[in-house]
């Protein structure tokens, strides 16, 4: 076994609080839980173990540096035994007090504690050894489930503001339809459990990331729909009933008698469905449309005036 300074890389002369610090570096960058298929890091582990057990125990560390014991613990002459009695080496827990006889509290300086309690502070109380004492090894990883798999998924603007399910084709050529989540904005992440690659503990997740589609004619605000509809300069005179679109089928408006373009009217839970259950409205703004190179329209505008002020709130 190497020297135990030497593996935590600190000084003879290290007091407890470096040398806890210097373990706790070590113990952490080396875990197998980190480097699962990592040998030298698991050697490395280990050593740091070994060292800082002997290290923190403020009686064998002294017994080390005198000589009398080397970096396993042992006696380094076989006519030195006494009341010491150096770790043992091999596969035992050095964490673990149960089954070693005259184990003892290790001194960190602040009162109590030991390794066990390092590494609970450390790692949250789990160990990669056997806690049994009985030197049963480094622990068998548990079962992994499967990896994830990510997808990407178009959302056609009217489905998302109407929560239409969406058919999805996985990987493995597996069809399924997709709830839509009230809320729905683009970069949502949705997860089908169970749906990604297989691993020994079962299958990982389908992570489905959704974007939502443009529109020719509706426009999103918030959780309202937007739409501009043109209207005839009859209809906006004399009044009419039109027909436009929403997001769920068309439907008619009633467009009042002497309507101005601008108007802006409110189609209530015709917009996107939100978190709470309730629905944004539509927004519709009439937009009176007038021919080009009318000759009636002309030789009526030619007849009559509107000597209105329609700009005064401008200030020109």
């Amino acid at each position: 076994m190497r020297d135990p300074y030497q593996v935590l890389g600190i000084g003879r002369g290290a007091s407890q609080p470096e040398i806890k610090k210097a373990y706790r570096k070590l113990a952490k960058e080396n875990h197998p839980d980190r480097n699962a298929d990592n040998a030298k890091a698991l050697e490395l582990f280990k050593e740091a173990n070994s060292a800082y057990e002997l290290l923190s125990d403020t009686d064998k560390k002294a017994r080390f540096d005198r000589g009398e014991i080397g970096p396993d613990g042992n006696p380094t002459s076989p006519f030195q035994g006494g009341g010491g009695g150096g770790f043992r080496s091999g596969g035992a827990d050095p964490f673990s007090r149960g089954g070693r006889p005259g184990a003892t509290n290790y001194d960190f300086g602040s009162g109590g504690g030991g390794a066990d309690d390092l590494f609970s502070e450390l790692f949250g109380g789990r160990s990669p050894f056997g806690g049994s004492g009985q030197g049963s090894g480094f622990r068998t990883p548990p079962p992994q489930k499967g990896s994830d798999v990510a997808y990407r998924l178009m959302v056609p603007f009217e489905d998302a503001a109407a929560l239409k399910p969406q058919r999805v084709t996985l990987r493995s050529g597996k069809t399924l339809d997709l709830k839509l989540p009230a809320g729905i904005e683009s970069g949502r992440q949705v997860r089908m459990a169970g749906q990604g690659e297989p691993g020994p503990a079962g299958p990982g997740d389908a992570l489905v990331t959704l974007e939502v589609g443009r529109h020719k004619f509706f426009t999103r605000d918030g959780d309202d729909v937007r739409l501009d509809v043109p209207v005839t300069l009859n209809e906006a005179v004399q009044g009419a009933k039109v027909r436009m679109p929403t997001v769920e089928g068309a439907v008619s408006l009633t467009v009042p008698a002497g309507t101005t373009s601008g108007k802006v009217f409110r189609l209530k839970g015709r917009g996107f469905s939100r978190a709470d259950g309730s629905r944004g409205d539509q927004l519709v703004t009439l937009i009176v449309d007038l021919p080009a190179d009318d000759a009636a329209l002309k030789s009526f505008v030619e007849g009559w005036s509107d000597a209105r002020e329609v700009r005064r709130e401008l200030g020109v």
